[in-house]
């Protein structure tokens, strides 16, 4: 290896050194936000977790939902009462099979959660606004790559 190609290698170490530390870093402090967010709203984490899923992917059934969230059916049932309770979600049941049900968030409750992610959701579009549209393209991609990859790890470790 010649000296230019171990600085590179060396440069390269440091970089994905750094992108993981990052990484954890952003995990942290969106852990932390989301704990405030629910806090505010009155809900357990996993709790704003559920009602997240359900937003981004409802209308979802219980079973869907508990494998997206990798929660045992049993504890899905009573984060749907509280959600339920609290007006967060409704319970439909299917039209045709009365023992089918689906969760969906109750759209103008979700109004609520948005309005206390506004502060991040604005600097995240003035950072987004520093980058080109390629660039924008490759972290996109990087960022999908990454919850792939977590979405693996964990399902691993589930089947463990």
């Amino acid at each position: 290896m010649t000296a230019e190609t171990q600085e590179d290698a060396r440069r390269r170490r440091r970089s994905r050194t750094s992108i993981k530390t990052s990484l954890r870093d952003l995990s942290s402090q969106l852990s932390l936000l989301n704990h405030q967010v629910g806090r505010q709203l009155g809900l357990k984490d996993v709790d704003l977790d559920c009602l997240d899923l359900i937003t981004r992917h409802g209308p979802i059934g219980p079973s869907a939902l508990a494998r997206r969230a990798g929660l045992h059916p049993a504890t899905i049932t009573g984060i749907l009462d509280r959600l339920e309770r609290e007006k967060w979600i409704v319970r439909e049941r299917d039209a045709v099979d009365r023992r089918a049900v689906t969760v969906r968030a109750v759209r103008d409750r979700t109004a609520e959660v948005l309005r206390l992610y506004a502060g991040m959701n604005r600097s995240m579009d003035d950072i987004c606004a520093r980058y080109d549209a390629a660039e924008l393209e490759l972290l996109a991609d990087f960022f999908r790559r990454t919850a792939e990859a977590g979405r693996g790890a964990t399902d691993d470790l589930s089947d463990a």
